[in-house]
């Protein structure tokens, strides 16, 4: 496993050792040993959740103000943009973002730490994204940011107008959203 930093220290781009031949290809997707060892981090992960989405489709910015869920995401067909968005508040990186491509061909992992709301585009027809989740899903405690909040800035790599769900749609621009302390 190759930890790979972004521009933000405590988001990290996990890079599987991926072992192929003439029969297709084998790799660890997760090691709780490797990854402490790799990055200082002892994680428990207690839900695994899957998604498949047309191209097009933008999920988040989502977040839980309790019970906070880092993630580790990951992608088993097609491509994603995916974005984690810095909001704790006593943060040098506060209100920053960082984005980068997984997909079933890179193989690539986004760790997504507690504290960061998370979103993603799917970029092709047929995307199925992985992510395994540190804390269990609590709808009273889910936060949405905008997905096109000005303040952000997110690049999203647009080719069409993207499909978001009509909770998404009702965000909260991130100078008025809940954050962490």
């Amino acid at each position: 496993m190759k930890i790979i930093p972004t521009e933000i220290p405590d988001v990290m781009i996990v890079e599987p050792r991926v072992f192929g031949d003439e029969r297709g290809f084998f790799f660890e997707s997760f090691n709780a040993k490797v990854f402490q060892d790799k990055t200082g981090l002892t994680v428990d992960f207690v839900q695994d959740n899957h998604s498949r989405s047309s191209a097009h489709v933008l999920r988040g910015l989502h977040y839980q103000i309790q019970q906070a869920q880092g993630k580790l995401v990951r992608v088993v067909a097609g491509a994603i943009f995916d974005v984690a968005v810095d909001i704790r508040k006593s943060s040098p990186t506060f209100g920053q973002w960082v984005g980068c491509e997984l997909s079933a061909e890179n193989k690539q992992q986004l760790w997504v730490p507690p504290g960061f709301a998370h979103g993603f585009l799917s970029l092709v027809d047929g995307t199925e994204v992985l992510y395994k989740a540190t804390h269990f899903y609590a709808p009273e405690y889910e936060r949405s940011i905008l997905w096109n909040d000005a303040d952000l800035a997110i690049a999203w790599p647009l080719s069409a107008t993207p499909i978001i769900s009509g909770k998404d749609q009702v965000g909260q621009p991130f100078s008025e959203a809940e954050v962490y302390v």
